[in-house]
């Protein structure tokens, strides 16, 4: 498939969209507006709210068995404050894709798998300048299953049309 056409408002791609996101953590949106920028220090991929609650953004991958490319969703997990002053220390050391994976609660709802705020997750890290890998480890939730096992282009395509009736306003 070279191009993809959006179902909901005809939009067409070149290429069907395959990675999403969020720019804040959920939690982020607790704080009141005219508050943040007193309480809230960002990173674009690494958030801490009133220097006790703690962020980073991930790579959350689900394979898609039978097509090139994967459905990739830029995600938010909590992270504890000892990991993630390990994680700024090391952020341009190569040797960080050493460290023990870190676990953390979800802070992303990712769209058509319910609920999935403060599903538990570890992060894993990769090679320098690229953010950590998430993988989800509760068990039988959807999108730790899915992750696990891949999902069908045709599934792919539903979740793709579904994020984009939710990016119109029309979900």
């Amino acid at each position: 498939m070279s191009q993809y056409k959006c179902s909901c408002c005809g939009e067409v791609f070149d290429e069907m969209p395959l990675c999403f996101g969020n720019d804040y953590p959920a939690y982020y949106f607790s704080v009141p507006p005219d508050e943040r920028e007193k309480r809230i220090e960002y990173g674009g991929s690494w958030c801490y709210v009133d220097e006790e609650h703690f962020f980073h953004r991930g790579r959350l991958t689900i394979p898609i068995i039978d097509y090139h490319e994967d459905l990739v969703f830029n995600v938010w997990t909590t992270i504890s404050e000892p990991n993630f002053c390990i994680r700024m220390d090391l952020w341009e050391d190569a040797e960080r894709i050493n460290q023990e994976p870190c676990f953390g609660w979800m802070q992303t709802n990712v769209p058509t798998y319910g609920e999935t705020l403060s599903l538990q997750s570890i992060a894993i890290e990769q090679g320098l300048g690229l953010i950590p890998e998430i993988k989800i480890i509760e068990e039988k939730h959807p999108l730790k299953i899915d992750q696990e096992n891949g999902i069908t282009f045709e599934k792919a395509i539903s979740i793709v049309d579904e994020i984009m009736k939710i990016e119109h306003g029309k979900s």
